[in-house]
């Protein structure tokens, strides 16, 4: 039960990761809000899916070393 938080962003960071490599286009008019002074790219999602995998890799990896 001590490790519900972090268990829960890594899921969202890796839903959010997948949803920008998988399906791009659904995930463009978001990214148009959140990056409102840039034009968002297909480029700019797709590095953010895969910095958003990499984190939910690291708080796996932060997971798996605290039991």
């Amino acid at each position: 039960m001590n490790h519900l938080g972090i268990s829960l962003l890594t899921q969202l960071c890796l839903a959010i990761g997948l949803a920008g490599i998988l399906w791009p286009e659904k995930l463009m008019p978001v990214f148009d809000v959140l990056m409102f002074p840039w034009p968002s790219t297909y480029r700019m999602l797709r590095a953010n899916s895969i910095g958003a995998i990499a984190v939910s890799l690291l708080l796996l990896l932060a997971l798996a070393t605290k039991f």
